[in-house]
């Protein structure tokens, strides 16, 4: 990154201790956590918001969040063209990220056109709908919680399936199943019962679980990220998707 400010990239644990991270996703109750030791699955809970999830883990070395943190001016985001490609042919799983201007908007209609103004291309209902957690998520880390890192689940688990993107839905029987498996295959086995995080949607928990595995990468700086080196914010805060 030059002469510009850096911002810590986390490192392993003191003494080779085994560190604590945490995988989050959004899910419709606010967020739903999974905490790993040493690689390994130790509990999980959900919280109405992130910055109440966050103070509940002042251990957590990394916190990786499926949700995107840093927010350009102008033009695309480089991490999302690259996630895009890496997830051919199945590039829906990706969202766009228009540029900051447009998430500053109140309503939809607004943000629209606001997109189709700097952009050229318009916004869909879907990815305006994470508006409010997208603003949470990057008010957490610009106020200076930098142990969050962006993620994306379906890289994550593409990367666990040697390069190769799950040809299933994340919603499906058989997605599910091949998901969990991977999971599995890491060493990160979800218990059948956990309590009321077990009321969260299959398909949340097991995007936080692979945001935990892509935590426990970056805590043992073996975790890879899309782009390489990433992108910067005004603020010189990275943009990158981490797996």
């Amino acid at each position: 990154m030059g002469s510009r400010r850096e911002v810590p990239h986390t490192a392993p644990a003191r003494g080779g201790a085994a560190p604590t991270v945490v995988g989050v996703d959004a899910c419709p109750t606010g967020w739903i956590a999974v905490t790993l030791r040493a690689g390994a699955f130790t509990g999980a809970e959900t919280a109405s918001g992130l910055a109440e999830l966050l103070s509940r883990v002042p251990d957590a070395t990394v916190v990786a969040v499926d949700m995107p943190l840093g927010l350009l001016d102008t033009g695309p985001r480089q991490a999302d063209t690259l996630a895009v490609a890496m997830m051919a042919p199945h590039r829906s799983r990706v969202f766009p990220v228009p540029p900051s201007e447009v998430w500053q908007e109140e309503d939809y209609a607004a943000a629209n056109q606001c997109c189709r103004r700097l952009t050229g291309r318009g916004m869909s209902r879907q990815t305006w709908g994470l508006a409010v957690k997208l603003r949470e998520a990057n008010a957490c880390r610009d106020g200076g919680d930098y142990r969050l890192h962006e993620v994306h689940p379906e890289v994550s688990f593409a990367a666990m399936n040697g390069s190769v993107p799950v040809a299933w839905s994340k919603k499906s029987w058989n997605g599910q199943a091949v998901r969990r498996g991977l999971l599995v295959g890491e060493g990160i086995a979800l218990p059948d019962d956990l309590g009321p995080a077990g009321r969260v949607p299959p398909d949340d928990l097991l995007d936080a679980a692979a945001a935990a595995w892509s935590a426990h990468r970056i805590a043992r700086r073996t975790a890879r990220s899309l782009p390489d080196p990433p992108e910067l914010t005004a603020a010189e805060l990275p943009v990158a998707i981490w797996y």
